[in-house]
């Protein structure tokens, strides 16, 4: 029997190449697909990720996904095939679909190539994923001149990486804190937290650690970025819905008087909380700097 993600995938390519779905109209939502085909939301968005993967759809943030245009009207000719133009093609979908959507078959789809004919200008996904971020950790530049100060200098360096993370939601995902990509528009980074730190008297390891846990905390907070945009697809349901939707859970352990703490936190919010992210990124950011500003400047 054909599994049933299949038989959507294969409805849905029957309605783009007969023209009822065409290119830049919006495909069924995750839940919509789950309820029109009785199928688990899981199942669904198995569909739309294989149907991503082979460049029939594309997806953005809070609009969703939508047919993709034709194989962009002509074959690129070898000169257009170029290591840059993977790489921008390849960091798109990414942005879009997330990293684990990513296939050289995609690309391929997306810049009307053959699969293989990416393979001459890029070792494969692994050398593709180091190329996509350092590409992408070299869209922030440092302006001149520079802020004066430590403090004002990471404050610059930690909001320009939250920026890129907000930008490609991917990135964060890409190298672990304790075995990160050489690259060379991460290192500008690294380069520039470091210098920042010159004159205060510190240690070569207090300030490499220091450069570090900035840099962990931005990324920390920054990987749940990707993760909320996997949710809202899975689950078809946005903050709003899916914090409606644990309201009975919520209630009855606030009611169950085993966790009174919670239970006075909880009713000195009331409806108004909404973990932001960009907000939380700020509040935290703050204190992390006043800690820091007694191991730099213990005297002032």
């Amino acid at each position: 029997m054909t599994p049933p993600y299949i038989r959507i995938v294969a409805d849905i390519k029957r309605r783009v190449a007969e023209g009822e779905l065409k290119p830049g109209d919006k495909v069924p939502s995750t839940r919509g697909l789950a309820r029109d085909w009785n199928v688990a939301l899981a199942t669904a968005a198995k569909a739309l990720t294989l149907l991503a993967q082979e460049g029939v759809i594309t997806s953005e943030p809070r609009v969703g996904s939508t047919v993709a245009g034709a194989a962009r009207d002509r074959a690129p000719t070898p000169s257009d095939l170029t290591r840059e133009r993977i790489v921008r093609v390849a960091i798109e979908i990414a942005d879009a679909e997330g990293l684990a959507a990513l296939s050289m078959r995609g690309i391929a789809a997306k810049t009307g190539a053959a699969t293989m004919s990416l393979y001459r200008h890029v070792g494969g996904k692994e050398d593709l994923v180091r190329l996509m971020a350092d590409a992408a950790y070299g869209e922030f530049d440092y302006p001149e001149p520079l802020p004066e100060g430590w403090r004002a200098r990471f404050e610059l360096s930690a909001r320009g990486l939250w920026s890129l993370y907000r930008r490609h939601p991917w990135l964060p995902h890409v190298t672990a804190l304790t075995r990160p990509l050489i690259l060379p528009n991460l290192m500008r980074h690294a380069e520039y937290a470091l210098a920042s730190l010159d004159g205060y008297g510190l240690d070569a390891m207090t300030r490499q650690n220091i450069h570090v846990l900035i840099y962990n905390y931005v990324q920390g907070v920054a990987v749940h970025l990707e993760r909320e945009a996997q949710q809202d697809a899975a689950t078809g349901m946005g903050d709003d819905e899916w914090m409606d939707a644990q309201g009975p859970g919520l209630e009855e352990l606030r009611d169950s008087g085993a966790y009174p703490h919670f239970a006075a936190v909880v009713a000195g919010l009331g409806d108004d909380y909404d973990l932001d992210l960009d907000a939380f990124f700020e509040f935290g950011l703050t204190p992390l700097l006043n800690g820091l500003a007694t191991l730099i400047e213990p005297s002032t």
